[in-house]
């Protein structure tokens, strides 16, 4: 894909996500029809089902021979990354959605031959857009934002989930507990797309969960590069961008510090 018709994809992709934005914020004062998945906390709503549509068909309309990967299913069967693929969070924080109608975000990410080419995540109410294109350096609406710069763990702010720190199936808790102790703090806002783009941005220093699915964080692993950042396994591999796995993202520096003081390699990705 030459630099004109990546250009011209991330303009129109940009453009759409603002369109899909619109549709959500209209959305405010109907009735949601709300269902679950795998369970009672795991929602879907209609606007879900609505949004990822909305962009499946904008997608195939104009780029009929892309690939398209969406959380509620309406995509293709993405096996690889070869040419162009696109993967969808219609709304990244469901249970936000429902009940605040806040902190929830479209997520998209575009891939060309296994390559992240341009991201965007879409914190709908705040009106804040991130994205960015491959090269390019990330932005924030209209702004483009400095590359991270490091920090000590003593300094940080990290992004982790309060289930991760009693027992559970993915993680021994007790390995978190020196991060929560050694850190200025920890933050969970309920939407992996969010708290992803907070770190390309500087907001948070880390991010760290246990279990998520690409559509959680395709977008925000294009972010985290682009901004200089590091993403990982919380094991510190290489992540899979089609397998679900357990998500690391931070600050330069930060990275190993906290793989350090976690002692590493105890998470199982996926189910």
């Amino acid at each position: 894909m030459d630099n004109t018709k990546l250009e011209d994809l991330y303009q129109t992709a940009k453009n759409w996500v603002y369109e899909a934005g619109e549709v959500i914020k209209r959305s405010f004062s109907n009735e949601l029809n709300i269902t679950y998945k795998s369970h009672y906390a795991d929602l879907v709503t209609d606007m879900d089902k609505a949004i990822e549509k909305f962009f499946i068909d904008k997608i195939k309309k104009e780029y009929p021979d892309h690939e398209i990967l969406g959380e509620e299913g309406y995509g293709d069967e993405v096996k690889d990354l070869d040419g162009t693929v696109w993967i969808i969070d219609p709304i990244d924080g469901t249970t936000n959605f429902v009940h605040q109608q806040n902190n929830f975000a479209i997520s998209v990410g575009i891939f060309h031959n296994g390559e992240g080419k341009a991201a965007f995540i879409y914190d709908v109410v705040r009106n804040e857009l991130f994205h960015c294109i491959k090269g390019n350096g990330l932005y924030l609406n209209e702004e483009k934002l400095p590359l991270l710069s490091e920090v000590t763990l003593d300094k940080a702010v990290i992004g982790l989930n309060a289930t991760w720190i009693t027992p559970n199936r993915k993680i021994d808790h007790h390995l978190l507990l020196p991060l929560v102790r050694k850190s200025r703090g920890t933050r969970s806002y309920g939407t992996a797309a969010i708290e992803l783009a907070y770190v390309a941005c500087g907001r948070l220093d880390a991010y760290m969960t246990m279990r998520l699915s690409p559509w959680d964080f395709a977008a925000g692993y294009i972010l985290i590069q682009e901004a200089g950042g590091i993403i990982s396994t919380m094991d510190g591999r290489k992540v899979e961008v089609l397998s679900k796995t357990s998500i690391f993202a931070s600050k330069p520096g930060l990275h190993q510090e906290i793989l350090d003081t976690i002692h590493t390699g105890t998470p199982q990705d996926g189910e």
